[in-house]
């Protein structure tokens, strides 16, 4: 299992939202590529960013700082957040990160979502943020309608190879993750699942890990020092 420390960007800085709430906003850094650096003297090798920006504006405010991550640390680099064209996927892309994560296009424009995947293949990956068993869209504002197995069906029978599946209710509330939801998840489909939401513990790491998940993403928990990155990225070594 890989895991992906996690960095939120907002304004350039490194944030955390407690439950996707922009008004419960924690801020971290002001330079998020130091933390990132931190993260590959652990032993990291991926990294999960999002920008909360794009997330509400479809646009790449903080692209600067995402490359500047990437260029100085030589990270696996996978970040999304307000995703929803061809446009965007291309900035990215072309500029060096290694995928691009489609969240709120991925439920809501199917057309763009399979020409992505049939130009960038494996470099694209979809993300189904969870609500009471339903997927949010729009920086998680609002409910589409489709739940999570429908989700997931529909992206194996499009080709999307990798899924990033976050709790909403758990996201850093550090109430531990949803086992029970990855395990049905790592049963029933042959995507690369990646946990994201509620780790906050080595015994969350251990539990996934024995799962085989594709991935876990660490967040608040990085922050709080609830859990030490190195010692983590020891035990999914195991």
């Amino acid at each position: 299992m890989i895991l992906f420390p996690a960095i939120d960007l907002y304004e350039g800085k490194a944030v955390r939202l407690y439950k996707g709430d922009y008004a419960r906003m924690t801020v971290y850094s002001d330079h998020p590529e130091e933390i990132a650096a931190d993260f590959a003297a652990c032993g990291a090798t991926h990294a999960h960013l999002v920008d909360l920006e794009g997330a509400r504006s479809g646009e790449t405010p903080n692209l600067d700082t995402v490359l500047k991550i990437r260029e100085s640390t030589g990270l696996f680099c996978e970040i999304g957040g307000g995703i929803r064209s061809m446009e965007t996927v291309d900035r990215y892309l072309s500029a060096g990160l290694d995928r691009v994560i489609l969240g709120t296009a991925a439920v809501q424009d199917e057309d763009f979502l399979l020409r992505a995947v049939e130009k960038y293949g494996d470099k694209i990956a979809a993300g189904a943020d969870i609500r009471d068993g339903y997927v949010s869209v729009k920086g998680w504002t609002e409910q589409s309608g489709v739940t999570l197995e429908q989700f997931c069906a529909r992206m194996e029978k499009i080709g999307v190879s990798t899924v990033i599946c976050t709790d909403i209710s758990r996201d850093g509330a550090m109430r531990g993750t949803n086992r029970e939801m990855y395990r049905m998840l790592s049963e029933k489909f042959r995507l690369q699942i990646t946990a994201s939401g509620g780790v906050s513990t080595l015994e969350d790491v251990r539990s996934l890990r024995d799962m085989n998940l594709y991935g876990a993403i660490i967040g608040k928990a990085y922050y709080t020092g609830d859990i030490d990155l190195k010692k983590a990225i020891e035990e999914v070594a195991r």
